[in-house]
């Protein structure tokens, strides 16, 4: 009897207990649950952040394969003088050889650089810095599959750090001209070289700013400095390479950078595309570059300006006075006007007025928006150009009175020369009366090699008459000399 009660005890106890779990879980269980998270700042702004294609990074693969056959490694030799003042072929070039005929008799010495330089045509036309091939006695081109080219310099243009240089090819891969005015602050770029000797190298960056002066071409007459600036590596080397944008057109040639080191901390300077491409088309179509000029003196706007002129923004750059018989005083643009626009594109800077000058020839007309008294006026200008660099008169090779022949493969061995031209015959001319002797071995005319008769013809005769031209080479028996062909 004891026994039974224990057992149904038991039942009882175990049915309420099945009992009270079903309550509690339908209580617990079945109740919404709250769940309190910290969300980081940068998971708010992940979820935040619209989804659109331009957040997303450009694909610079197509513009990196186009550009990169397109740039070439340019080892450069360079002679180093030796010797005092007297004995530098610079004191005849500067003062005129006079009376002394005594030249430096010892073989020269030979240092070598390295740059970079972009083809720009099918049959070999290459764009570089002046720098890489100023003072070059002898141009080596190699292409990014490994062909070697013996190059020959067109022309230099030291106002804008640019020169043309050419070798002989056919079918090149060459890149084409991009616009370097619609470069956008934070648009992508690559840098195409041959930094520290390293070939095809390919670095990308950012458009950081546009029109920078850097106060690094000196010594010259009228330096134009407007560079695009970027943060894409550039290292010594790169200097005439290629910088492309993102469907690997030609917007820039990589020019300089900033550093205190000399290796590359971040900023990088290339020569706007469009200045670039005048200064060879002139190269090439004058033999030199033709800059037109405004006839004006300029300043930024500053706040006295602006509140001058009534002015809520400062907008356009300040005439502070003109040349006489300039273009603009032609015109009748007066001191204290407001160069609004060039043509419809507007100007805000002293330096991007003149880089906007700078693209345009001598006897073009152009359209000149000015602001004067608070009124906006259009005014067409006839540019000028500076005669200095204009063509003028050209050496007329009837009067240069020599026969040339090809150099020999036994003078050019025993001379350690390897281009030059010979005079065969020598009558009364020009060369004649810079004291040249018959047998004398033309290695470099203008610092620009020559190989045959026509390098002569052509280096010549784009030659101004009114400005001395130097003529290196040597002898047959190996004296070197220097000579100077006197300006009409």
């Amino acid at each position: 009897m004891e026994r039974t009660k224990r057992i149904i005890s038991g039942l009882l106890i175990a049915f309420a207990g099945a009992i009270l779990a079903i309550f509690l879980y339908a209580k617990l269980v079945d109740r919404p649950q709250v769940v309190v998270r910290e969300n980081s700042p940068l998971l708010l702004a992940n979820n935040m952040a619209p989804e659109s294609p331009q957040a997303q990074l450009p694909d610079l693969t197509m513009a990196a394969e186009k550009s990169v056959h397109a740039v070439v490694h340019v080892k450069v030799q360079m002679k180093e003088e030796q010797g005092d003042m007297e004995d530098n072929p610079l004191y005849d070039f500067f003062f005129g050889p006079g009376n002394r005929q005594r030249h430096r008799q010892q073989q020269p010495q030979y240092r070598m650089a390295e740059g970079s330089g972009v083809i720009i045509s099918p049959d070999g036309y290459i764009v570089t810095n002046n720098h890489v091939v100023d003072e070059s006695v002898n141009l080596q081109v190699i292409t990014n599959d490994g062909h070697e080219y013996k190059a020959k310099v067109i022309g230099r243009d030291p106002n804008t750090d640019i020169a043309l240089i050419k070798i002989e090819g056919n079918n090149l891969p060459y890149l084409t001209w991009g616009n370097s005015d619609a470069l956008k602050l934070g648009e992508w770029v690559l840098a195409v070289g041959n930094p520290f000797n390293l070939t095809s190298t390919v670095t990308a960056g950012i458009v950081s700013a546009k029109s920078r002066s850097l106060n690094i071409i000196q010594g010259q007459k009228l330096p134009l400095e407007s560079f695009i600036q970027t943060d894409a590596a550039v290292n010594p080397g790169n200097s005439g390479g290629a910088l492309v944008d993102s469907r690997g057109n030609l917007v820039g040639i990589n020019t300089a950078i900033a550093s205190q080191t000399g290796s590359y901390t971040g900023y990088a300077f290339a020569v706007p595309s469009l200045i670039a491409k005048k200064v060879v088309d002139d190269i090439a179509k004058f033999g030199r570059v033709q800059r037109a000029i405004l006839g004006v003196m300029i300043r930024d706007v500053n706040d006295s300006i602006a509140k001058a002129n009534k002015m809520e923004n400062f907008q356009g750059v300040y005439v502070n006075a003109t040349t006489s018989g300039g273009s603009a005083e032609r015109a009748g643009i007066k001191k204290g006007d407001l160069i609004i626009s060039i043509n419809g594109i507007k100007v805000n800077s002293s330096q991007q007025l003149i880089e906007t000058i700078w693209k345009y020839s001598p006897g073009i007309d152009i359209n000149v928006t000015i602001r004067r008294n608070g009124q906006l006026k259009d005014v067409k200008v006839s540019l000028k150009g500076d005669t200095s660099i204009s063509p003028g008169p050209k050496i007329e090779m009837s009067a240069i009175g020599a026969e040339f022949g090809p150099l020999s493969n036994r003078d050019a061995d025993r001379l350690q020369i390897d281009h030059g031209v010979q005079i065969t015959n020598l009558s009364k001319g020009k060369l004649k009366d810079a004291g040249i002797r018959k047998g004398f071995i033309i290695t470099d005319i203008n610092k620009q090699p020559v190989s045959s008769k026509e390098d002569v013809d052509d280096i010549l005769g784009k030659s101004n008459s009114k400005k001395p031209v130097l003529i290196e080479g040597v002898y047959p028996n190996g004296e070197w000399a220097y000579y100077i062909i006197k300006p009409e």
